[in-house]
């Protein structure tokens, strides 16, 4: 059975889980009845991120145009341009063991492709989720539902897993950004063109 977690909340991944090791990042949406005329769709982003919570460089930001960090311990698997459907839009395979050990913490993001230019935001997106499944057995271990809880976004971080004591854990972050990808970069300390 999963762990549901709300907004704020850590939880330990590795401790509780003894021999994980490879884990799936499933993030999911809906979108809501919309009628601008343009196509809605939504990408799951990842930044691996140093003890300073910045990315040390361009390959430690995977998305759908770079799927993997430098070692391959993070993969995307691939874009999902329509969200139609059940179950998970887009996934991430982490491989626990072989992140770099310069890398702190691992961000997990939701941004809405050119939300901006097409007015599209989080406010019509319904049913975000971000769950943690173990690769091996394909039980889901965490599962955390974001809620309505924005209006003018246009990304967000929905959870993290870090480095505490050797052990990884997770924490469900849930925070909006109002520009895009290029905000989520810059926050992370990456250039943006």
């Amino acid at each position: 059975m999963a762990i549901s977690l709300s907004k704020g909340q850590k939880i330990d991944l590795t401790k509780t889980n003894p021999g994980l090791t490879k884990i799936m990042v499933g993030l999911g949406w809906d979108t809501n009845k919309y009628d601008g005329g343009k196509d809605f769709d939504l990408d799951a982003s990842v930044f691996c991120l140093n003890a300073q919570g910045k990315a040390n460089s361009e390959s430690d930001f995977i998305f759908y145009n770079n799927p993997k960090n430098s070692n391959g311990s993070v993969v995307h698997t691939g874009d999902n341009r329509t969200g139609a459907g059940d179950g998970d839009d887009e996934k991430v395979e982490v491989d626990l063991a072989a992140v770099p050990a310069e890398i702190d913490k691992i961000a997990f993001c939701i941004t809405i492709y050119e939300g901006q230019a097409r007015s599209q935001n989080f406010g019509q997106v319904s049913n975000a989720f971000v769950r943690i499944v173990d690769e091996q057995s394909g039980t889901e271990l965490i599962r955390y539902d974001l809620g309505e809880d924005f209006s003018v976004e246009t990304a967000v971080v929905v959870g993290e897993l870090y480095r505490h004591s050797g052990e990884w854990k997770f924490s469900a972050v849930g925070s909006g950004f109002q520009d895009g990808l290029g905000g989520l970069a810059r926050n992370y300390g990456l250039s943006t063109n």
